[in-house]
């Protein structure tokens, strides 16, 4: 920051130039692209679409390519150009922009705007993420479910000026904020990651059991279902509350009245009943609950087995075996009964679920406080983005 206050003082202690976009460079439609003609080789191609999922503030390379001879109808954008989308479903993000930075010239499609222009593209490609332009640009968007901005609207959108030097010294700080930003990402990411497998490895370690060491019951016997007293309501007919509203794959919605009210497992019935592990739906419920006729609900038989030792352990298995049906999968409950359990002395399966349930609460943690972190750390960026292409007006 020190770096380019030291610049603006010197170079522009009385302010800075602000001028319109169509002052400073002129925009060009794209045209004649669509995302059928995208190929694995050939020319550099940019769809709009992919500036939305694919691009970030500056690229040097295409994901996508189209033929020589499209290539040559088609209008393209020059080394340091602006590639805009100019459509979407979004109002923030219309008008999302990457810098071409290539050596070779890239096809772009229609619904984009290629900006040629005479400022640092990288701070331009900045600018177009910020608050100042996205408050200009709302006055120019056009259209109901998809939103559109014109090329006569961007030419308006007025962008402060510094000389080159300034314009240079902020792309490149705020490129290596970014890339800060994507690293401290990927290592929050990889604790995350790393906690996870730690969570697994501990407990297969202590959720395997051989046929020898321990005895084993069919899950029925050592479970009081429920499974009679549970009643659906079509969305319709439900009244809103505080109540969870249960149903195969979990909370369905909130309701006004309850049927359970105690501490349960409950397990999918039809519907979402097998996760992609091939492990079955399982929620762990407590307090006063309304469950639908799509998921099983076991109470706990506290003399036989300790219903949350059950539940992870139900998270481990192959359910597969024990479903029926095609495209609707049931896993009714003469199956489930039959389900396979060990039953370790209850002192011990107490002492399984003690260390689990601290590694699930540690993820849990973790969960919610790394998006917490990202997203702090990203309005942290955004300010600083902000203030460093924000400048006084010249008189």
């Amino acid at each position: 920051m020190s770096r380019i206050d030291d610049l603006v003082a010197q170079l522009c202690p009385r302010g800075v130039e602000h001028k319109s976009l169509g002052e400073l460079g002129e925009f060009i439609r794209g045209n004649g692209l669509q995302k059928k003609d995208l190929t694995d080789d050939g020319i550099g191609a940019i769809h709009y679409g992919q500036i939305h999922t694919h691009y970030g503030t500056s690229a040097t390379e295409t994901t996508s390519f189209v033929s020589e001879a499209l290539a040559m109808k088609l209008r393209k954008a020059k080394v340091g150009d602006l590639v805009i989308a100019t459509t979407s479903e979004d109002d923030d993000a219309v008008g999302k922009a990457v810098a071409w930075l290539g050596q070779k010239e890239v096809a772009v499609s229609s619904d984009a705007y290629i900006y040629r222009h005479s400022l640092n593209p990288t701070y331009l490609s900045y600018f177009f993420q910020s608050n100042q332009f996205r408050a200009q640009k709302r006055r120019f968007i056009t259209g109901t479910k998809v939103r559109r901005l014109s090329g006569d609207g961007l030419a308006k959108i007025r962008i402060a000026v510094p000389p080159l030097a300034i314009q240079e010294q902020i792309g490149r700080t705020l490129t290596r904020m970014e890339e800060l930003e994507g690293a401290l990402e990927a290592t929050l990411e990889a604790e995350l990651e790393a906690r996870r497998q730690q969570h697994e490895h501990y407990g297969d370690l202590l959720l395997t059991f051989s046929p020898e060491t321990v005895q084993w019951a069919p899950l029925g016997d050592v479970v009081s279902n429920l499974d009679s007293q549970r009643r659906p309501v079509t969305r319709s007919a439900r009244r809103s509350g505080p109540f969870p509203y249960y149903g195969a794959n979990g909370v369905q919605d909130y309701v006004d009245d309850f049927i359970f009210d105690g501490t349960f497992l409950l397990i999918g019935e039809d519907g979402s009943v097998v996760r992609k592990d091939r492990a079955p739906v399982v929620n762990w419920a407590s307090g006063k609950i309304w469950v639908n006729n799509h998921a099983h609900v076991l109470g706990e038989r506290a003399e036989v087995a300790n219903l949350r030792f059950l539940y992870f352990y139900l998270q481990t298995i192959d359910i597969t075996p024990y479903v029926t049906g095609g495209t609707q999968q049931k896993l009714n409950q003469g199956n489930l009964n039959r389900v396979s359990v060990p039953l370790p002395p209850l002192e011990e399966q107490a002492r399984t679920v003690e260390i689990l349930d601290k590694f699930e609460a540690l993820m849990t943690d973790l969960s919610s406080e790394i998006p917490a972190e990202l997203s702090a750390r990203r309005q942290q960026y955004e300010y600083y983005r902000d203030r460093l292409l924000a400048f006084p007006e010249a008189a």
